[in-house]
C-alpha cells in the first residue's frame, strides 16, 4: 500500500510539473506600449509574475496579499526598470515617473494603449485574488525626450537564461502616425524603435552579409557555379545572372507576393538541395556555358526565396524604411558573396593544383558536394512529403500567374542578353 501510495504522489507531483510547465511557456511573453506625446515617451508594460521571485510577494496561503504587497510591488517596478530599458540617441533614459500594480491572468486590458493605462492608474481590490505566480506586474514610465521625434531605442534584458523563450511584444506609437508592432528578446541587443534610413541600412547591410555567409547550401551552390569557370568575363556573367535572380524573388517576397502555406519553404529548401546536386553533376558530365547562365538564372530565383526567409522576420526593425533595408540586405548579400569568392577562387586554385589536380581530381571535388547536396535533398524531402499541399483557389492562382509573368518577362531578357554576349565554352569540364 504504501508503495501505491509513493507512486500515485509521484504521479500528481509529475502532472503538477508538466502543466507548470505548460503555463510557463504560455506565459513567456511580455507585452509593451512605447508611446511619444510632446516631449514624453510613455513605457507601459505587462510582465508575468513568475519572473519576479526575487520580490517575494507575500502570500496568505496560496494567493498574494494584496494588502502587504506594496514593497514588493515596489521591488518588482525597480526590476522592470533595470530590465527594459528606454534609450534616446544610445543614451539610457531614466524615468521622471513611474507607476505599478498587480492584475489577474484574466485582464484584457493590454488590447491598446488607452485601456492599459487607465487600468494602471486605477487601483486594485484587496480582495482580488491572484494565486502565486500566476498574474501580471503592470507598470507605466514616463520619460523625458529632447523632443517628439527624437531617436529612440529599447533593450530587455529580462531573464537572459531564457533566450529566445521570453519574448517582449512591443508595438510603438509614434505622434501623428499609426503603431508599429515587434516581437524582442534579449538577444536582439539595442533595437531602434524609429531609425533613419541610413541606420536601418547599416544594419540590413549587415544582417545580409551575415547571412550570407552563414547559409552553407548557398555556399556549396555558389562553389558549384564557379568549379568550371575560366576567366572574368565567364565568372562575372554567371555571377551577375544569379545576383539578379535571387534579387528578384526576394523583393517580391518581402511584399507577401510569394506563395503562402507551410508547404512553401520546405519546398524551396527541398529544390535548393536539388540545385547543389544538378549543378555538381552536370560539372561532372560537361557545360555548356550559355545553358549555365540560364540555369543559374532559374535556380537563383530559388534560392531568392531562400533568402528571404532569412530577411522575414527583421523587417519589423526598419520602421518606416522598407524598401532602403531590402535593398541594403541584398546589397549586403552581394558583398557577402564577394568576400567569399575572394577566398573560394585562390583556395579552389590551390586544392585544383595540390591536392585534386586535373580532370579527376574536379570529379571527385563535384562527387563529394553531390553527395552532400543529395542527403540535404533527401532530408528535406522527407520533411516536406508530410506537409500537405494546398488546393488551387483563385488567390493562389493569380500569385502563380503573376509570377509566371516575371518570370517569362526575366527570362526573355536574359536570353537577350545571352545571346549578344560571346561566351567562349569553359576549357574546364567539357564532355
Amino acid at each position: 500500500m504504501n508503495v501505491k501510495r509513493i507512486l500515485l504522489l509521484a504521479s500528481l507531483a509529475l502532472c503538477s510539473a508538466t502543466a507548470r510547465a505548460h503555463e510557463f511557456r504560455l506565459d513567456a511573453l511580455m507585452n509593451a506600449f512605447v508611446r511619444v506625446e510632446g516631449t514624453e515617451a510613455h513605457l507601459v508594460i505587462r510582465t508575468p509574475l513568475f519572473l519576479f521571485k526575487s520580490a517575494k510577494f507575500p502570500l496568505k496561503d496560496s494567493e498574494i496579499d494584496i494588502g502587504e504587497s506594496g514593497p514588493a510591488l515596489q521591488r518588482a517596478l525597480a526590476a522592470v526598470q533595470r530590465d527594459v530599458t528606454l534609450f534616446e540617441d544610445e543614451r539610457p533614459l531614466t524615468p521622471g515617473r513611474s507607476s505599478a500594480r498587480l492584475s489577474l491572468p484574466s485582464d484584457r486590458s493590454f488590447e491598446s494603449y488607452e485601456l492599459a493605462e487607465a487600468h494602471i492608474a486605477a487601483p486594485i481590490r484587496e480582495d482580488t485574488a491572484i494565486v502565486a505566480d500566476q498574474g501580471y506586474v503592470d507598470a507605466h514610465f514616463v520619460f523625458d525626450i529632447s523632443s517628439p521625434s527624437a531617436m529612440l531605442s529599447i533593450r530587455t534584458t529580462a531573464a537572459p537564461e531564457l533566450g529566445d523563450y521570453l519574448k517582449l511584444a512591443l508595438r510603438y506609437i509614434p505622434p501623428g502616425a499609426d503603431g508599429r508592432a515587434m516581437v524582442i528578446t534579449s538577444r536582439n541587443g539595442m533595437v531602434a524603435l524609429n531609425p533613419t534610413w541610413w541606420s536601418a541600412a547599416r544594419g540590413f547591410i549587415g544582417l545580409g552579409i551575415a547571412h550570407i555567409l552563414t547559409g552553407y547550401d548557398h555556399l556549396l551552390f555558389l562553389l558549384c557555379l564557379i568549379i568550371p569557370l575560366r576567366g572574368l568575363r565567364q565568372l562575372l556573367t554567371v555571377i551577375t545572372g544569379f545576383t539578379l535572380a535571387h534579387s528578384f524573388t526576394l523583393i517580391g517576397s518581402a511584399f507577401s507576393l510569394a506563395p503562402g502555406g507551410a508547404w512553401f519553404p520546405p519546398f524551396v529548401e527541398t529544390v535548393i538541395a536539388a540545385s547543389i546536386v544538378y549543378m555538381a553533376l552536370e560539372n561532372i558530365m560537361g557545360v555548356d556555358l550559355k545553358r549555365r547562365v540560364l540555369l543559374t538564372m532559374l535556380f537563383g530565383l530559388v534560392h531568392g526565396f531562400g533568402f528571404s526567409y532569412g530577411l522575414r522576420q527583421e523587417l519589423q526593425f526598419a520602421g518606416t524604411h522598407l524598401l532602403v533595408s531590402l535593398f541594403a540586405f541584398n546589397i549586403g548579400i552581394e558583398i557577402g558573396q564577394i568576400l567569399v569568392l575572394i577566398v573560394m577562387l585562390p583556395a579552389l586554385a590551390l586544392v585544383r593544383r595540390f591536392v585534386l589536380p586535373g580532370r579527376v581530381g574536379t570529379v571527385i571535388l563535384c562527387a563529394i558536394v553531390a553527395h552532400t547536396g543529395w542527403d540535404w535533398m533527401v532530408e528535406r524531402w522527407n520533411a516536406l512529403v508530410r506537409i500537405p499541399w494546398p488546393s488551387l483557389d483563385a488567390q493562389a492562382l493569380i500569385v502563380l500567374l503573376l509570377w509566371l509573368a516575371g518570370l517569362a518577362l526575366a527570362g526573355g531578357l536574359v536570353v537577350a542578353v545571352v545571346s549578344r554576349l560571346r561566351l567562349e565554352p569553359p576549357s574546364g569540364i567539357v564532355a
